[in-house]
């Protein structure tokens, strides 16, 4: 799958785990589509490697997720797992909205996901 909103940049740690950071800012009608692309990858993450769990307790992946209504109004945002959407509280009509998405994980992780969404280095 091609990606259309997410430009993911990699950095890689000493333990060999890396993460991939996005950061996507649109108009509401832009919305749903960045939305359900941030879903996709969730959802593969998932299906791929089962649920996303802490590093530090050696889960295979995990993520972070934020959303920002300008100019700077944090939002509530959630993936629901079991529906596989995600759930953003309402950023006012016309604003733009800033949203952050960064996916930790193993090395077989990081080289799944390049694979699956045709990531370069």
């Amino acid at each position: 799958m091609q990606l259309q909103y997410l430009d993911f940049d990699f950095s890689d740690e000493e333990s060999g785990r890396g993460s991939f950071d996005a950061m996507a800012c649109v108009l509401a009608e832009r919305l749903p589509p960045l939305l359900a692309e941030i879903a996709a990858v969730l959802a593969w993450a998932q299906a791929a490697f089962g649920p996303a769990g802490a590093l530090q307790d050696e889960g295979e992946w995990d993520y972070e997720l934020q959303a920002v209504a300008e100019p700077g109004r944090p939002l509530a945002i959630a993936w629901d797992r079991r529906k596989g959407g995600i759930a953003l509280a309402a950023g006012g009509a016309g604003s733009r909205t800033t949203l952050t998405l960064t996916v930790s994980g193993s090395p077989a992780f990081c080289e799944a996901l390049r694979e699956a969404f045709e990531l370069a280095d």
